[in-house]
């Protein structure tokens, strides 16, 4: 048995010569002198928090992680260990062991025995994957998560596909928190298409009576710029044009990705950068006749002079 000091300082209330030691197997605290035992067990202060999953069960800790929407069961539920060990630690007999197991099945199914903690389940585990492939944050996640539970709730994803309900409450949660993520973008990870995301995006917007935010162009900028591997001087001067064009309130109504993709286009004319719009326009997900047309648009209205081979000529 391996013993610990406890308090040194602290002197055994009963003979006041030993100091009092505690066993770190039992948690028992006693004095070292005559074996005056002050409490038979003590608090564990080990960590709080348990992964539950069969590949973690080798994890002593005590309690679950935190409670999350994007969660069917709001990671409120618990489940039967994978031990095999009894209350005092000793291995269970081999039929136990079948009847745990059995039970160990039947209390997984019970957690999803409704036909909504299905649709939750089945809804959440493709935001999972979602989440890796478009980038999302945990604040996005757990916005869309209680979009769609709001949904639910309403029967708004009855007789509706999963796939296109999730969808669409993600680009509603991205329009909210202002993460630059286009309908384009969500329909092409989900795999479904961008008709069908559309239809229900304006469905939940209707029944739910959200209003929606401006996506600001300037936060599509750093998007585009690194996919089309631009440099940060054209990056700092396009992020000028757009703050110019916003101060004239030239870009209301106008697409955000169409009009930082022009931004970045102007850009790299006005700097001799040898970029396309071909490679601009697939880096934001528009065309290239979008781009020509807020880029003919931007010069007009900032009045802004283009280099060209004879020198520098204001564009009319």
């Amino acid at each position: 048995m391996v013993f610990q000091d406890y308090d040194i300082d602290r002197r055994c209330a009963r003979c006041g010569k030993g100091a009092m030691v505690t066993d770190s197997s039992t948690g028992e605290r006693f004095c070292g002198e005559c074996g005056f035992v002050i409490n038979e067990r003590i608090d564990d202060s080990g960590p709080e928090r348990r992964a539950f999953s069969k590949e973690e069960h080798e994890d002593r800790t005590r309690t679950g992680g935190p409670s999350s929407l994007a969660i069917h069961d709001m990671g409120l539920a618990t489940i039967i260990g994978h031990d095999d060990r009894d209350a005092t630690g000793k291995p269970l007999s081999a039929s136990m062991k079948s009847t745990i197991k059995r039970l160990r099945t039947w209390d997984s199914r019970s957690q999803v025995q409704a036909s909504q903690e299905r649709n939750f389940r089945q809804a959440f585990g493709d935001l999972g994957r979602m989440k890796d492939k478009l980038a999302l944050s945990d604040s996005v996640v757990e916005k869309t998560a209680y979009i769609y539970r709001k949904a639910a709730e309403k029967n708004l994803a009855r007789g509706r596909s999963i796939s296109g309900m999730m969808a669409a409450s993600i680009y509603l949660a991205c329009r909210d928190t202002g993460t630059p993520r286009t309908l384009n973008d969500v329909a092409r990870q989900i795999n479904i298409k961008r008709k069908d995301v559309s239809r229900c995006y304006r469905l939940l917007l209707k029944e739910l009576d959200l209003t929606m935010p401006v996506v600001d162009p300037i936060k599509c900028m750093s998007r585009i710029s690194s996919q089309a591997k631009l440099s940060e001087k054209v990056k700092r001067y396009a992020l000028t044009i757009l703050e110019d064009a916003s101060t004239m309130e030239i870009t209301a109504g106008k697409d955000p990705m169409g009009l930082a993709a022009a931004a970045l286009y102007l850009s790299c004319v006005i700097n001799k950068e040898g970029v396309t719009q071909k490679v601009i326009a697939m880096a934001a997900g528009v065309t290239e006749v979008t781009i020509r047309n807020r880029y003919k648009g931007l010069r007009e209205l900032l009045d802004i002079k283009v280099p060209t081979k004879t020198g520098v000529m204001q564009i009319q």
